[in-house]
């Protein structure tokens, strides 16, 4: 039986089981279920999961609740049972006796199924291992349960969880209430209701608590809006249907508007909208936002993605840095009362921070094996100057690679582990020889920039490295295409980025507020996309425009929530701080040949 014939099957059993619920009385498919809210499973476990509350405090007086919540496990043995409900990504536990909730509402619990919601109600108890829970009976004359929907599909292995990383993305609906920190196995002794004494369920296990990491999330957001809120910055929203995709080098998605007949983007940054903003004299703006790149997907990339962008009039790069800085803790804090937060097996402390320019982090990083004063040979000032210390890097990997095989040589054949790490090292050191050849041939050719080729030596070199919080300044201007050029070094701008983990999670600058200089930097733009850049900024004549009527001194920047979140979560992909990432459509399953259909309906 295939896997669709086992669902049709099942679903069929299921809308039987709920045909016979509703000939039992109770509704299909009820609209609501009258349960105080300061009452749910989360609140009853807080208030009452206690050492002071024994079995016996619980009962003098009584604590009667009413809740809802899905059934995770379930279990029936005579004329009694136990099922797990959850509900707010917490379980409680109920027992259900026949004596007590009558023989119609116990044959509903017969039928009910794993996924299936109830309301009940009852008084809390122990059981005889100290288990809180639900027993169910009537409370002022409203029955003890209540049916209020079927699950038609069966739920993933209540032991597992949801494991399969890609479905788990694609079922996030199921994602979030099988893995919720906790899963519970059944009891496996009957309950003794001949003399009252009950078997609790057995312990619950760790799982993954994806329920957490989208609670974080929130967090984040709520921690960024008090952050700025407080410091006498605006929210404000700008369009995501642009004419002219601007503020970021990247693809956008295009479409068209029918109405007005004019092709359109969505929106890759809001930058250029909110900097009209600042020349407006809305001094202070943020702007939580969704953004489009037409981009590849990797565990820290996604098409469709969240950003925070801020503007301050009278502040440049220097400020923000400072202000990046506070930031950041201030939503560690928020999220998780602490500082450190644990990354790909790295302990990060999101409180200590690190300054470098992007020259110095080049130099910091320049291989070992190139000896103590290579880097001292390292100068940025001009394509000659600086291709022997690249022309040194290739020599340097084409060793390496060249001594591998050596290497290998010395390792016991029996040894498989060593010899896969050998083999990852020279696939490394082949990728990097790719891109310092890609490097050398920019120097030569001197048709790239060279600012573009230091950024791209800086990313090769450097950013790797970058696990703990460090801000990253000064960049080549011809990377930087709205950023403010330093005074004394025209050839770099006032930008600065901010790693942590090992990847950029903020950009920022001292803005370009000079019209005249920024129409040029848009036409050199232009000029790069004729060389086949689409990555390049296009020419917005209205920005120039808004530019002209003046816009003040202004700092300005840009972090990524999804990439926060990762680190704040401990997450190592962005789809996992991402409720629905964008995924390959699934291939439909091959279908069978036409004459054995035709049997099968016949």
């Amino acid at each position: 039986m295939s896997e669709s014939d086992f669902e049709q099957n099942l679903y069929q059993l299921r809308r039987e089981k709920r045909d016979q619920i509703v000939a039992l009385g109770q509704p299909a498919y009820p609209n609501s279920y009258a349960y105080s809210h300061d009452n749910d499973i989360p609140a009853i476990r807080a208030e009452y999961d206690t050492p002071e509350n024994t079995n016996e405090a619980l009962q003098e007086p009584r604590v009667t609740v009413s809740i809802a919540g899905r059934i995770m496990a379930i279990r029936v043995q005579g004329k009694a049972g136990f099922a797990q409900l959850q509900q707010g990504g917490r379980q409680l536990q109920i027992y259900v006796r026949k004596d007590d909730v009558g023989e119609d509402l116990f044959a509903l619990y017969k039928l009910l199924d794993l996924g299936d919601h109830i309301g009940v109600r009852g008084y809390l108890m122990r059981t005889r291992t100290g288990e809180l829970t639900v027993h169910v009976s009537p409370i002022d004359g409203q029955p003890a349960l209540t049916f209020l929907a079927k699950a038609m599909l069966a739920l993933p292995d209540k032991y597992h969880g949801l494991e399969d990383t890609e479905l788990r993305y694609r079922q996030r609906y199921v994602d979030l209430f099988m893995n919720t920190g906790h899963t519970v196995k059944q009891a496996t002794h009957a309950p003794d209701v001949s003399d009252g004494a009950v078997e609790a369920a057995e312990p619950e296990e760790a799982s993954t608590n994806v329920r957490e990491v989208f609670v974080k999330r929130a967090a984040v957001l709520r921690a960024i809006r008090k952050f700025f809120d407080t410091r006498g910055y605006l929210e404000v929203e700008t369009p995501m249907l642009h004419t002219i995709a601007g503020g970021a080098a990247a693809r956008p998605f295009k479409t068209h508007h029918n109405a007005l007949d004019i092709p359109l983007s969505l929106r890759i940054a809001p930058e250029l909208y909110l900097k009209r903003l600042v020349v407006g004299g809305l001094d202070r703006v943020y702007e939580i936002n969704r953004n489009f790149r037409n981009e590849g997907v990797s565990t820290r990339h996604n098409p469709e993605f969240t950003m925070l962008e801020f503007y301050q009039a009278y502040a440049n790069y220097h400020d923000l840095m400072q202000l990046t800085e506070e930031l950041v803790t201030f939503v560690a804090m928020e999220v998780n009362g602490t500082t450190v937060t644990s990354f790909n097996g790295n302990e990060i402390d999101l409180g200590s921070w690190t300054k470098l320019s992007m020259r110095e982090a080049i130099r910091q990083f320049w291989p070992v094996l190139l000896g103590a004063d290579s880097w001292q040979r390292l100068t940025f000032d001009s394509y000659d100057a600086l291709l022997p210390s690249v022309q040194e890097l290739q020599k340097m990997f084409a060793g390496l690679i060249q001594g591998m095989p050596a290497l290998a040589a010395t390792v016991p054949n029996e040894n498989h582990s060593a010899h896969a790490e050998v083999a990852a090292a020279v696939l490394g050191y082949q990728r990097s020889e790719r891109i310092v050849q890609g490097l050398l041939q920019s120097l030569t050719d001197q048709t790239v920039p060279l600012g573009k080729i230091i950024a791209e030596l800086f990313e090769f070199l450097a950013e790797p490295h970058l696990i703990q919080p460090t801000i990253i300044y000064d960049f080549p201007l011809a990377v930087s295409p709205l950023s403010k050029q330093k005074p004394d070094e025209p050839d770099w701008v006032e930008r600065f980025e901010f790693y942590i983990g090992g990847f950029e999670v903020g950009n920022a600058f001292s803005e370009l507020n000079d019209p005249d200089e920024q129409k040029k930097r848009f036409e050199d733009q232009l000029k790069e996309r004729d060389r086949g850049d689409d990555e390049a900024h296009a020419m917005d004549e209205d920005y120039v425009r808004a530019l002209g009527y003046g816009l003040p001194p202004t700092g300005g920047e840009g972090i990524g929530i999804d990439r926060l979140t990762m680190l704040l979560t401990g997450s190592k992909s962005i789809r996992d701080v991402i409720l629905f990432p964008l995924m390959r459509p699934q291939a439909k399953p091959q279908q069978a040949p036409t004459e054995i259909q035709g049997e099968e309906q016949a």
